[in-house]
């Protein structure tokens, strides 16, 4: 069996098992502030559930991997949805996974276009920040609370991610 997969292109029907693209290729916007301002509105579900359970906003500047990627290892949070929108237009790499009997299943990857961030919906399999290329900064929404939040799983064979050509 390979352990290779390909970044595919991030799109809102490939994406959807696995939570929102935000961007603003939405059809739910609308002007505000006297015609000033376009309000692209409700892109994604934010989730915060368990004690104490807040919506947290934080600034990440993450640093980019070499490719191909060797993902070891894959992360969810049984309590709340995780948003990444970068501050950039550069891409950077989301990799999914759908919950299987024993884990996480095969992986899926995609390379986002400018200006896309990501959701991931609650208890969704996902790798860690990822840029592509370039240290880069992103507007992270995610949940705070008490709880463990955090569950990974390491593959015992890691998967090459690659990108297209």
């Amino acid at each position: 069996m390979s352990r290779t997969l390909t970044a595919q292109k991030l799109t809102r029907a490939a994406f959807a098992p696995f939570g929102d693209v935000i961007d603003t290729d939405w059809e739910n916007h609308f002007p505000i502030n006297a015609g000033k301002c376009e309000r692209y509105h409700d892109l994604a579900r934010v989730e915060a559930e368990g004690p104490n359970a807040r919506v947290l906003i934080s600034l990440f500047r993450g640093t980019p991997y070499d490719f191909p990627l060797k993902l070891g290892m894959v992360e969810r949070h049984p309590f709340g949805s995780q948003a990444f929108v970068p501050l950039s237009p550069a891409p950077f790499l989301v990799v999914v996974c759908p919950d299987g009997p024993d884990g996480p299943g095969t992986p899926q990857a995609f390379f986002t276009l400018p200006g896309q961030g990501v959701n991931y919906r609650r208890n969704i399999w996902h790798a860690v920040l990822t840029p592509i290329g370039a240290p880069q900064d992103f507007l992270v929404v995610d949940r705070g609370g008490d709880g463990d939040n955090l569950e990974e799983h390491h593959f015992t064979d890691p998967w090459e991610v690659r990108l297209p050509d």
